[in-house]
């Protein structure tokens, strides 16, 4: 062991939730550090901050959407603006060359934000040890050395990991996790998607704009059975219907193996995916070239040692926290995609600069009921609040308003007038209780919905508000008029 260094607050985990509670932990006056593994790593072995969102989630995935897309526009939207385009081609390496260095600008940022709020990067595998009077002893583990750090307080910030389906082995070279999704060397044929969530149907539509076959299996009965039913509906028709993506509900997974393909030529065809599955009291076989398994996250509590030190899980893995994101433990906190709640890149960072702000003595707050939702496919889908099957459920009294794109000029100047903004409001008090999302550019739309929402604004308020004049959140606006029946433009 080497000499123990001490902190005000050690966080384990260098992810969105992570980073930041040392971060503003650091900037409230105490001394913090961060425990990172080198699960992800630059050429020269030195480890990447950002966790999987900055690394393998978030931000390289939005980076291929957005080159998928503006392939896609190329191909198919030009024209309606008049531009001509002729032998259209994406060249697959260097739209992943642009990806790496967003990812590696990004993560090297994180770095510079250490140095500039003072957190000391602890480089290695994060584990506990002991409790040694009123202090917290950490093993930090690389190679073949440890050290031992010192803590008042301890951040969990571990994460989450790609879930995995039994007796099918992943090796993000033919069947791959979000990780091998994202790192594809070419546009396969027939692309295989197991899971219609987030990530399925984010990952398929990059690899369909670039000409793939994609068929995505799905177990559930209902296409997006988390979002409101009418957005769920829409998404239907634009995806599925209209972009050609092949989703197939009900669909019960037998078997997947990887097989050599008989008909293939070169070393890359040499071998295809068979997976066999139930679908419509049927036994069917599907054969593609690549195959994504998407069904889920999982947390990140092995190698934690809690089990010595007492840390309580739920029978998920999860660690058991308050609304605070405190531990059983004393002076122990939780935050991010290790705990209950939405894995949500956006909602660990809220998460540890509470946490942090509670160690300072501060009020720390995170309001769940407004934590957004976003999906980045095309058209974009993003959600606020509760669905209309959640306020029929708990018999809450409500009203809507729906405003269609195609009532919208700047939609109708962008070529892109698809989808609707729809809002619940309380029948009797008028509060917003739902804002729900399809169409350009939702991502950005929805943080107005967040803001009033946190503050507690009704649908009056919205309306009273001015909106710049054309834009898209004029359809916000229009829609908060609706909850009152005087849309002044649909």
């Amino acid at each position: 062991m080497s000499t123990e260094q001490q902190f005000d607050v050690v966080v384990i985990g260098g992810g969105p939730a992570g980073y930041i509670a040392a971060i503003r932990a650091a900037q409230l006056g105490m001394s913090a550090a961060c425990i990172e593994s080198a699960a992800y790593a630059d050429p020269k072995g030195d480890v990447r901050l950002g966790g999987t969102c900055l690394n393998v989630g978030c931000i390289p995935s939005k980076a291929l959407l957005q080159s998928s897309e503006l392939y896609d526009q190329a191909g198919h939207a030009f024209h309606m603006h008049g531009i001509t385009t002729d032998k259209v081609a994406m060249d697959v390496g260097a739209m992943q060359l642009r990806k790496q260095n967003i990812v590696s600008q990004l993560t090297t940022g994180i770095r510079g934000l250490f140095k500039k709020n003072k957190v000391t990067l602890l480089a290695g595998h994060g584990s506990f040890a002991q409790r040694q009077g009123d202090l917290w002893a950490l093993d930090v583990s690389r190679d073949e050395t440890v050290s031992r750090v010192l803590a008042k307080h301890v951040v969990v910030a571990t994460g989450s990991s790609a879930r995995h389906l039994p007796d099918i082995e992943v090796d993000n070279q033919f069947i791959c996790d979000n990780v091998g999704a994202l790192d594809f060397d070419a546009v396969p044929a027939r692309l295989g998607v197991i899971g219609s969530g987030v990530i399925g149907l984010e990952l398929g539509s990059v690899w369909r704009r670039l000409g793939a076959q994609v068929t995505v299996l799905e177990a559930m009965p209902d296409f997006l059975a988390a979002c409101d039913p009418a957005i769920a509906k829409e998404a239907w028709k634009s995806l599925v219907q209209k972009q050609g993506l092949g989703v197939k509900l009900g669909a019960h997974i037998s078997s997947v193996q990887v097989v050599a393909n008989k008909s293939g030529k070169g070393k890359a065809a040499s071998s295809i995916v068979r997976i066999e599955y139930e679908h419509a009291d049927e036994h069917q076989v599907l054969e593609c070239d690549r195959l994504i398994v998407s069904v889920g996250r999982v947390p990140n509590t092995i190698g934690l040692n809690a089990g010595a030190v007492g840390l309580a899980m739920n029978d998920r893995g999860f660690v058991e926290v308050d609304d605070h994101c405190r531990t059983n433990l004393e002076n122990v906190w939780a935050v991010g995609d290790v705990v209950r709640g939405p894995m949500l890149a956006h909602k660990g960072m809220e998460e540890g600069v509470m946490v942090a702000e509670c160690i300072a003595g501060q009020a720390g707050h995170v309001n769940y009921q407004a934590i957004p939702w976003i999906i980045y496919t095309h058209p974009e889908i993003a959600w606020v609040g509760q669905t209309e099957q959640q306020l029929k459920a708990a018999g809450t009294p409500y009203k809507a308003g729906q405003i269609p794109f195609l009532a919208n000029g700047r939609a109708l100047g962008q070529g892109d007038p698809q989808g609707f903004v729809r809002m619940y409001a309380h029948a009797e008090t008028d509060a917003i209780l739902g804002v729900h999302i399809i169409g350009n550019n939702a991502s950005e739309l929805i943080a107005e919905a967040v803001v009033a929402m946190e503050l507690g604004a009704s649908s009056e308020d919205l309306a009273r508000i001015c909106h710049g004049h054309p834009t898209l959140s004029e359809v916000m606006h229009e829609a908060a008029l609706a909850c009152d029946k005087r849309p002044l433009h649909f």
